[in-house]
């Protein structure tokens, strides 16, 4: 999952927190991972299925993070989309992964 998550309050975090957890009481937690958003130069004490943050002001973290997702064994990504979470203007496209 990339997006936001809880406990960053926004419906995109409670959304993909709730899907996580719905995927994980159905197949298990074991290989669910989450790469959060954080907005500004905020951190936020994160549960243990969120293995990547990404700062959403700086460029150089999506790219940390397409690295981090293609070193890991990853089948299937839901990116959770909401315009201003990226950091992006809205209307504009950011394509780095």
């Amino acid at each position: 999952m990339i997006g936001n998550h809880l406990p960053r309050q926004c419906g995109i975090a409670t959304f993909t927190t709730d899907l996580c957890n719905a995927i994980a009481a159905e197949y298990g937690a074991a290989q669910l991972a989450v790469v959060a958003v954080n907005d500004g130069n905020s951190s936020y004490s994160y549960p243990e299925r969120v293995r990547f943050e990404i700062s959403e002001g700086d460029l150089a973290s999506y790219r940390r993070a397409a690295e981090f997702l293609n070193g890991e064994d990853v089948d299937l990504v839901c990116l959770q989309h909401e315009y201003g979470i990226f950091g992006a203007n809205p209307g504009t496209t950011l394509s780095i992964f």
